[in-house]
């Protein structure tokens, strides 16, 4: 939010340089994002450093604020004037300029109108209005069509306020100053740009800052006026308000205001809200946007004769309640908005009106020809407008305010300063009275806060009574009974607690206020706690660091998703393979993709391959963490953590040149890389199968167990959900372990061998099988038959084709034969060798190839 401190001054004194001040709310919680410095210099700070600001500093004494007196034609030009301006000297000065909103006044002669302007005398330095890059000029005198010019009257973009070139800054009100005051005391300002933190709602308006400011400087708040003066007829009989809905709708209140002029904002309004980044609108709109940026109380206005003609020109009866099924109703977007069942609304006995805290609708909105306004000024349910900004995907400042909380006093303030500001500005009378329904009143909060508390949580000691005027100063009121302080909570602080978290919350204020960089850095004056090892972070944090030795980098991903990104990893048409388990669903979710707990880790590996794509085409990555899964009957659900892999692109980074597309990593890179973690883990009982799950390509996947139980899938991504996830340039290889499960089997006294003394006898083997046998089982009886001596089988071949039969396959292996205590001899290995043979003629139907061994 942008804090001009012209606009904070109305409010509190402030006594110290805009750069201390913006350092003492960054220190208290207030982060000061940037300051912007309107034709003021900037200030230096002893000890406090801001990024210097590369602005327009106005000149004091070439800079004037001035009154246009006459406008004149050009005698030359039609596209010019001759603008006589009261710049505070003996003579008025004459200006050439082309300011299409000076036309109008042409030939006028003297004008009574009151004309107000900013005026840059010969020598002045401004922003260049006619360049498309930022650039400064000095005013120096020349002729313009024949007319001799050495000043100028200005626009925003000449003096830095803006970009608009459009025409010369033109006001019918002096401000409060003479012609010949200089322009920095007119128009100068400092605005302060604040990024707030969801625990400070409170402060999403001037008053707000303005009584952090006055509490950091031990200054007085002025609150503005809420006098309202009503001369019309009673409002009685001529508005109603039903709540149906006091959880959501807490409280409603309206005011009346007849016989409205709708026109443009007086210059004094304008300008303030143009300072925070709005823009005017008609002198009734501007009343609530004013408002509710300066008490932080969103306002609505309605055109009150529409309201009327939807009641058959009866008494309107406002009614705030939650949607008809398939209601609709649109907003002053334009957007025709289809309701969910909790959207809580202003409606009445015609339909709905609005989107109750968050946007108007347009059958009952303000326009020129509206002379009857009815201020609506309400409190909502800050969780259900969460939910409503989310699911209709709207986002406002109103609902910006109220999704953080308003308390329900604040609506009452909030009507009576914006009706009073309205019959200001625009004239008419205000009804007697203010229509009230406040159902369900908010509970005063009380606190009794112990002094020992206090030094127990900051750890240092602060005196009662310095803590009680420290709480003071945030205009809570504190009676001290001793050494317990009796603290009632203004009703503006919704973020003060009860009870003991009630008490720490008084403490943070004390230490805001009393400075965070005033409490000394101190050694703990306790032995710290034994700490126990923890075998399962251990475990985790090793398998980290072996996952990043093979050539990985880490994802951390949000855990959220929602069931239908996830249903991107099934084939169109295919029956999935993922858990099946209901998921866990987010009562409020944070955004609209963001609205269940994960079942898998492959989505988000394959959200953030999309997005690396961009920039690299060799991705190996990996994430741990948790999926849940919901367990029949329990309220909480499972989660296991997973271990999810992705490889893509090229097999080997690149160095010289990129290779072809034949060198990219395939399953047995993926394959390979899943060995060497659970050899490194020294996981026994590795067993690889062939995989069936619907996300990866058919035949290009397998099934990982451990111990005869399944714990994880990889493999090839289906070609289909590669291309729902857009990454159809280079096959897409992804693993999901059961990360628990592996790490459950992990010994951590595992055996070891020292190195043979005795050496190796190696033979070859190629034994044709059925197409069908998988290698694993293969080699299974391989080594069951093979016993003692046979120390290692590798398969190195697998061959289809003449002269292998149709339906069969040769796999030749590789076998080691050595024992540590002898050399072996042809005979003992012959012997072995042929059990193999035999195994696996009598439980495969196997054949030796012939020319094998």
């Amino acid at each position: 939010m942008l804090v001009p401190l012209s606009w904070l001054k109305d409010f509190v004194d402030i006594d110290i340089p805009a750069e201390a001040l913006a350092e003492k709310l960054t220190l208290a919680g207030l982060e000061v994002a940037h300051i912007t410095y309107l034709g003021v210099p900037q200030g230096h700070v002893e000890g406090i450093t801001w990024p210097e600001a590369d602005h327009l500093v106005w000149d004091r004494d070439k800079l004037l604020w001035a009154r246009v007196r006459e406008v004149k034609p050009h005698p030359d030009a039609d596209r010019l004037v001759l603008a006589m301006v009261d710049y505070g000297g003996a003579e008025l000065e004459q200006c050439v300029t082309g300011a299409p909103n000076l036309f109008e006044y042409r030939g006028l002669g003297p004008l009574d109108e009151p004309l107000y302007t900013a005026f840059a005398a010969e020598g002045a330095e401004v922003w260049d209005g006619h360049s498309d890059e930022p650039k400064r000029m000095i005013l120096k005198e020349k002729k313009l069509r024949g007319i001799p010019n050495r000043s100028m009257v200005c626009s925003e973009k000449e003096l830095g306020l803006a970009d608009d070139h459009d025409g010369i800054i033109l006001m019918h009100s002096d401000l409060g100053h003479a012609p010949g005051t200089p322009l920095q005391d007119v128009l100068g300002d400092v605005i302060l740009e604040i990024e707030y933190t969801p625990n400070f709602a409170r402060a999403m308006s001037m008053i707000g800052v303005a009584r952090e400011v006055a509490a950091l400087l031990n200054m007085p708040l002025r609150q503005p006026s809420y006098h309202v003066s009503m001369t019309g007829a009673p409002i009685e009989n001529q508005v109603k308000i039903e709540v149906r809905e006091p959880a959501l709708n807490p409280r409603f209140t309206a005011a009346l205001l007849r016989g409205v002029t709708i026109k443009p904002s007086p210059d004094w309004l304008q300008r303030r809200l143009k300072l925070i980044g709005q823009r005017p609108i008609s002198n009734i709109v501007d009343v609530t946007n004013y408002v509710m940026f300066e008490l932080g109380q969103p306002l609505h206005a309605f055109d009150y004769d529409k309201l009327v003609a939807r009641a058959g020109g009866q008494t309107p009866t406002i009614i705030t309640r939650l949607p008809e099924p398939g209601e609709r109703l649109k907003t002053l977007d334009g957007v025709e908005r289809t309701l969910d069942e909790h959207n809580i609304l202003v409606a009445d006995t015609a339909g709905a009106l609005s989107l109750g805290g968050v946007m108007g609708g347009e059958d009952s909105e303000i326009g020129d020809d509206t002379t009857n306004v009815l201020l609506e000024a309400a409190a909502w349910n800050f969780i259900n407008i969460r939910r409503t900004i989310t699911s209709q995907k709207v986002h406002t400042e109103a609902a910006a305010r109220f999704s953080r909380g308003v308390h329900p006093s604040q609506a009452l303030l909030g009507v009576k300063r914006g009706i009073e500001l309205m019959r200001e500005v625009s004239g008419g009378q205000i009804a007697q009275g203010i229509v009230d329904a406040y159902p369900q009143p908010a509970p005063t909060i009380e606190i009794d806060l112990p002094a020992s508390e206090i030094k127990r949580l900051l750890g240092i000691e602060v005196a009662p009574a310095l803590a009680a005027d420290l709480l003071a100063r945030l205009q809570m009121l504190v009676v001290l009974n001793g050494d317990t302080l009796h603290v009632t909570v203004p009703d503006h602080r919704l973020d003060i607690g009860t009870g003991i978290v009630g008490q720490a919350d008084l403490i943070e204020e004390i230490a805001r206020i009393y400075g965070y960089n005033n409490i000394p850095s101190t050694i703990i004056a306790d032995a710290l706690p034994p700490q126990a090892p923890d075998a399962d972070v251990t475990n985790e944090e090793h398998t980290r660091d072996l996952l990043a030795a093979l050539g990985l980098r880490e994802n951390i991903s949000y855990r959220l998703t929602t069931p239908e990104h996830e249903a991107q990893l099934v084939p169109t048409g295919m029956a999935s393979s993922l858990p099946d388990a209901g998921y866990v669903t987010l009562a409020n979710p944070i955004s609209p993709d963001k609205t269940v707990l994960r079942h898998t880790l492959l989505v988000s590996l394959l959200d953030n391959a999309r997005a690396n794509a961009r920039y690299t085409r060799r991705q190996a990555t990996f994430e741990i963490g948790a999926v849940y899964l919901q367990r029949e009957g329990e309220t909480l659900p499972d989660e296991p953590r997973h271990l999810g892999i992705l490889l893509t692109g090229p097999r080997h980074p690149s160095a010289w040149s990129d290779k072809a597309t034949a060198d990219n990593a395939d399953f047995f890179d993926l394959k390979g890389l899943i060995e060497t973690l659970l050899e490194q883990l020294h996981i026994k009982g590795v067993e690889f199968e062939r995989g069936t799950h619907t996300t990866f390509h058919p035949g290009r996947s397998a099934a990982l167990k451990v111990k005869n139980k399944p714990v994880g899938v990889f493999g090839e991504l289906h070609p289909s959900v590669a291309a729902a996830f857009g990454l159809t340039e280079t096959p897409v290889l992804l693993a999901e372990l059961d990360l628990d499960a592996i790490l459950r089997r992990l010994n951590p006294l595992f055996s070891v061998q020292p190195l043979p003394v005795t050496p190796p006898v190696l033979q070859d083997i190629a034994l044709v099988v059925k197409e069908e046998v998988p290698a694993a089982q293969v080699e299974k009886i391989i080594r069951r038959a093979g016993g003692d001596l046979l120390k290692d089988a590798r398969l190195f071949d697998v061959y289809q084709g003449e002269p292998i039969p149709p339906g069969h396959k040769s796999l030749a292996y590789s076998l080691t034969y050595q024992t540590d205590d002898r050399t072996l001899t042809d005979k003992e290995v012959a012997k072995v060798h042929e059990k193999i043979v035999k195994a696996a003629e009598r439980e495969l139907e196997a054949k030796l190839r012939d020319g094998s061994a």
